[in-house]
C-alpha cells in the first residue's frame, strides 16, 4: 500500500503538534511550580485543591470577622471600664453620705460630684462606636440604649430604649460569638441616682431623717450592685477575647497546614519534569529530522538502485 505525501504530512504534524502541546504544558508546570494546571491532569488531586482553596477562603474570612469583632470587643471593655469606675466612685460617694455627721451643707456639695458622675454614666451607656451605632442598644444600633425624659416623675425619668438582642459574628465552623453587650440594667441605676440626687440638692436635707437614709442606702445598695453586674459583663468580655483569639490562632495554623498540603498535592517533581521536558525536547527534534529525510526520498531512488 503507498502512503501519500499528504496522508504522511498530516500525520507527522498531528504528532509534532502533541509533542509541542506536551513541551508547553510542562514549560507551564516548571514556571508555576504546581503539577496540576487544570482538573484532566489529575481529577483527584484536581478535587482536593479545590476543597483546600474552599477551606482556605472560610478561614480567610473567619479570621476576618475575628479581627472586626476583636476591635469592638475591645470598645466594649473601655466604655464598660468606664462605667465601672463612675459607679465605684458613686457608690463610695454614697457611703459617705449616709454618715450620719454630715450636715445639710455636706450633702448639697456632694449632690455636684454625683451629678456629674451621673451623666458620665450615661454619657458612656449611649456610647457609639466610629460609624455612629450605638454600642448598647442591642441590635437597635440607631437608637440610644437609655434615653432621658424630663418631664417624667423623679426616679423614672431614665428609660432603657435599646434592646437585649445579640449580634452574633461567625468565628469558625458552626460557631459564633457576641459582639454586643446590652444595657437594660443601667436604667433602674441611673434613676436611683437620680432620686438620690434629688434628695441631695434639697437645701434642708437630714441625712438622719429614714426617708432620707432609705433613700441613699438603696442608691448605694444599687450602685454595689451595680459594681457587680458590670465586673461581670467585663469579665465575659475577656473570656470571649481569649477565646477568639485561641480560635484564630488555630485558623491560623490551619491556614498553614493546607498550604503545606497543596503544595504537597499540586507541588511539581521539578526532576522528573525536566527529564520528561528533555525526552519530549529529543522526540520532537528527532520527529523533525525523519520527516525531513521521509520528505526528501523519492520512489526514483529505490528503481535507480
Amino acid at each position: 500500500m503507498r502512503i501519500t505525501n499528504g496522508y504522511f504530512g498530516n500525520t507527522m504534524l498531528h504528532s509534532l503538534q502533541k509533542s509541542n502541546g506536551k513541551v508547553a504544558d510542562l514549560m507551564t508546570q516548571i514556571s508555576s511550580g504546581y503539577r496540576v494546571q487544570r482538573p484532566s491532569d489529575d481529577p483527584i488531586a484536581a478535587v482536593r485543591l479545590l476543597l483546600i482553596d474552599r477551606d482556605q477562603a472560610m478561614l480567610g474570612q473567619y479570621r476576618s470577622n475575628i479581627d472586626s469583632l476583636s476591635i469592638r470587643l475591645q470598645q466594649n471593655e473601655i466604655r464598660l471600664n468606664g462605667m465601672l469606675k463612675d459607679v465605684e466612685s458613686a457608690y463610695e460617694l454614697m457611703t459617705w453620705a449616709t454618715d450620719g455627721s454630715n450636715t445639710s451643707a455636706d450633702l448639697n456639695a456632694m449632690a455636684g460630684t454625683l451629678e456629674s458622675l451621673r451623666d458620665n454614666l450615661l454619657s458612656q451607656v449611649n456610647a457609639t462606636d466610629n460609624d455612629g451605632n450605638y454600642l448598647f442598644s442591642g441590635t437597635k444600633t440607631d437608637t440610644p440604649a437609655v434615653t432621658y425624659d424630663p418631664n417624667a416623675a423623679v426616679g423614672a425619668r431614665y428609660r432603657f430604649t435599646g434592646n437585649t438582642d445579640t449580634q452574633q459574628v461567625v468565628v469558625g465552623q458552626g460557631v459564633a460569638q457576641a459582639a454586643n453587650v446590652s444595657a437594660d440594667d443601667m436604667e433602674a441605676l441611673l434613676n436611683q441616682i437620680d432620686s438620690a440626687l434629688e434628695l441631695l440638692k434639697d437645701p434642708n436635707v437630714d441625712v438622719n431623717d429614714p426617708a432620707t437614709r432609705a433613700v441613699l442606702e438603696a442608691s448605694q445598695d444599687a450602685l454595689l450592685n451595680g459594681v457587680g453586674v458590670l465586673g461581670a459583663k467585663i469579665a465575659k468580655l475577656g473570656g470571649a477575647q481569649n477565646t477568639i483569639s485561641l480560635l484564630d490562632e488555630n485558623h491560623a495554623a490551619m491556614l498553614v497546614s493546607n498550604g503545606q498540603a497543596a503544595q504537597v498535592i499540586g507541588e511539581l517533581d521539578y526532576a522528573e519534569a525536566y527529564d520528561r521536558l528533555n525526552n519530549y525536547v529529543t522526540a520532537v527534534q528527532g520527529s523533525y529530522q525523519i520527516y525531513s529525510r521521509v520528505m526528501q526520498l523519492s520512489p526514483f531512488d529505490v528503481i535507480l538502485r
